[in-house]
Parts: C-alpha cells; structure tokens; sequence
C-alpha cells in the first residue's frame, strides 16, 4: 500500500465516524503541479480525541493546536482539526485557538497555493482563495490582506521567499510590498524557527533566488547582516572576474543540489570574513585572515539560528580551509596524505569545486586532489598505526606528553613511506630518542 493509499484510508475512516476530511495544503498543492507529496497532511471537522478513538496508535505532537499524529502501517500522518486563529498578539503564535469550520480553517492560512483542500474519494478540489490560478500564474499570493498575514506570524516573511525559490514562482506584487513593510519585524520570530527556514532555503533547491529574494525585500539585512555586508565588496577581477563577493558567493549557493545542511551553510558563509579584512596592496585587493576570521564568524552566526554544534563545527571547518587545496601540490607527502585523509575532506573538495566555478573556473586544484585520492588507496591515507602508548612503556617511556611528539613523528614518517614495519618503526625511536627516557 502507498502512502497515498493509507493517507485516503485515513480519510475514508474519519468520514465513515462522520466526520468531514480531505487532505491539506502543500500536498494538495504537490498533486496539482504533478509531484508525488512527501507527507499527506488531513485536515478535519474531527476533534483530537475524537481522532484519537477512531485511530488505536496515535500521538500529540501538537495537541493545543489540534493536531494528532496518526500513525498507520509503518508511516504518520498529521491530521489536524478544522481551527480558527484568534489575534496573534507576538506576532509568533495566536491568542488562542478554537476549532471552527472548513471556511475557517483555510482562510487563516497562509498563502493561497498552500489554501487548498482535495476531496481523494470524491476527486473534488476545494479552493475558496484562488490557489489553483496563482498556481497556473506561478505566483505566490497572501490569503486576505497580506500584512495582516504577516503581523499574525512573521516567519510567513521568510516562508513567501522559500515557496518563491523552491517553486520557481513569483510573489505576487501586494504581498510583497507587505514583506517590504514589515521586514524590520523579523526578529519577533525565534531565531530556531528563522534557521529552519533559512536551511530549507539552502537545501531545498533555488537558494540563490531565495536569498536575493530575502535581500530585496529587506529580510536579509535582520536575520543574516553578515551577507547584506557583502554588497560592493570588491574582488581581484583575475579570480573573480564575475564580480563582488556578494556576487559570487550567490553563484556558488546557486550550483547547491540537495546539499547536507552542512555543505549548504559552507557554501553561503566561506566567504563571510572577506568584508572584515579587505584591504588593498599595491593596487591588489586582499582579504588577509578572511578563512580564520570567516570561521569563527560562520560559528557565531551559525550560533545564532540554533543550528546543531556539529553543524557549526563542519561549517567552521569548510571556511577555515577551503583555499588549502591550492597549497595541495606543494605539499609534503604525509602532509598531503593526512590533508586527503581528514573527515570534512568530501565535502570540502566539493566547497572548493562550487567556489571555484563561481569565479574564474580554475579547477587545476581540485582536480589535483581528486587525482591523488584516486590514486591513493585507503590504507596508504589511513594506515594502521605502527606504535601505540603500550610500545613506549615497553621501551621504558613514562606517559606524558613526549608521547603524543613521538606517536605524530612515527605517523608522519610512516605516512612519507620511510616506516614500514613496527620493528623499524621500534628500532627508529630508538635511535631518535636515545638516552631522553
């Protein structure tokens, strides 16, 4: 059974007890642009404990607002009660909320392709706003009065920007000018809730339209100043002949396909400590300790949306280092195998490819360090230790911090091919530390 076919048995069920449902939102507007939905969202005149004793398994995820999840041979499913918004006061959450009737419930949602309700046994479409014109339109329009839709939850802001992205659609012009009016309001919404939609921007296709969306409509300069910052901020044209870095780093996040969020942040942040550390030298543009200085910016900003401590940690990573592989070719063979050999190095290779791409496409190093992994195999890179702590002791070592010296020393001769073998490697530290323990 497909998830379409238990999400109509759900229906099918919750009409039998008598209760009107049909399925809700963007998975109506998935159907109508021909894309098979990822969830099947059910809206109904059923009340929670309602739905909670015609189903056996079920759970509240979101119970004030009257929403159960329902849970169905192997897959869940969100249906949600019919429900009207009182006034949002935080312009986060409502007042209160009661549950009302279909009208209601669609009317105070937010955008009109996301308005519409599907009848699957009767194969009737409910659109009370004009969705399924604004979606022939390809356009992105507020339910009622736009600001009104924004003053109630200004995420709805940055949602109109992802819609816009991800859909390939315009906002429509009213809506917009609403967005414009009350941008500088962003920040009422928890930076948790702000970061998630920036992600979803980032890895859900169109996140360069996305942010120029966002910048246009004076989003960008509240929630992400550190990107605003890079307007005007001019590069050497002989590596960036397409322009400011701004410019550029719009063109790399434009090539993001489906990214792990860390890759998708990397590609936004590599370049968010060039404003800071512009300079001039002799008629040349630098950017001097813009990696280190990008690193920790990305962290504090990354900080900022609530994202995950390994995602900042990765992200760090990929800033701190994405110009290294230029060094690549000059480096000593341990150095280079250990360079290959680090955890980040996959999506650091393809950060370089993207940055690369978005200026004067000289991939000269990336390919160099493709090459050697190729070339290298997985032992060579990370080969078993030939040493441990329990060897030194044997040769009369007291613990401390020699050890750690001496281990790094062993390791990087074993990775330049000089050691071979633990007795070699033995009869090394013997000779190199003779006498010192």
């Amino acid at each position: 059974m497909t998830r379409r076919e238990k999400a109509i048995v759900i229906v099918q069920r919750l009409r039998d007890a008598g209760h009107e449902s049909y399925f809700a939102g963007g998975s109506v507007r998935d159907m109508l642009l021909g894309k098979d939905p990822d969830d099947y969202d059910i809206a109904t005149s059923a009340r929670p404990e309602d739905i909670q004793k015609i189903f056996p398994r079920t759970l509240e995820v979101g119970a004030q607002f009257g929403v159960i999840l329902v849970l169905h041979e192997g897959d869940s499913f969100e249906v949600a009660t019919f429900r009207y918004d009182g006034p949002y006061l935080d312009g986060r959450r409502p007042s209160e909320v009661r549950y009302g009737a279909l009208e209601e419930d669609i009317r105070r949602r937010d955008f009109t392709v996301n308005g519409m309700m599907y009848d699957p046994i009767a194969d009737r479409l409910i659109d009370l706003t004009g969705g399924r014109e604004d979606l022939a339109r390809r356009t992105i329009r507020a339910i009622g009065e736009p600001r009104a839709r924004f003053q109630e939850d200004r995420l709805r802001m940055i949602r109109a920007a992802r819609f816009a992205a991800s859909l390939g659609f315009e906002i429509e012009g009213k809506t917009f000018e609403a967005i414009r009016a009350e941008a500088a309001h962003i920040t009422l919404v928890s930076w948790e809730r702000i970061g998630e939609e920036l992600t979803r921007i980032l890895t859900e296709g169109g996140a360069r339209r996305g942010f120029e969306i966002l910048d246009a409509a004076g989003l960008l300069p509240h929630i992400l100043p550190e990107i605003t910052q890079m307007h005007g901020v001019e590069q050497t044209p002989d590596y960036h002949p397409e322009g400011d870095v701004f410019i550029h780093t719009m063109r790399v996040i434009e090539q993001l396909a489906g990214p792990m969020e860390a890759l998708a942040y990397g590609a936004l942040l590599h370049d968010v400590g060039k404003p800071v550390t512009a300079g001039r030298s002799e008629q040349r543009i630098t950017f001097y300790g813009h990696t280190e200085k990008g690193a920790e910016m990305a962290v504090a900003i990354l900080k900022r949306l609530k994202r995950s401590r390994t995602v900042w940690e990765r992200v760090a990573y990929l800033v701190k280092n994405h110009l290294r592989h230029t060094q690549a070719p000059n480096m000593r063979v341990s150095t280079l195998k250990r360079f290959l050999g680090e955890e980040g190095i996959e999506e650091l290779l393809e950060l370089t490819r993207l940055d690369a791409l978005a200026s004067n496409g000289d991939l000269q190093y990336y390919d160099f360090c493709r090459r050697k992994l190729a070339e290298l195999q997985h032992e060579e890179i990370h080969p078993p230790a030939l040493l441990t702590g329990k060897d030194l002791i044997a040769l009369g070592f007291s613990p401390g911090p020699q050890f750690h010296e001496i281990l790094e020393r062993v390791k990087e001769a074993q990775l330049e091919g000089e050691l071979r073998s633990r007795d070699e490697a033995l009869e090394w530290v013997e000779k190199e530390y003779r006498g010192r323990h």
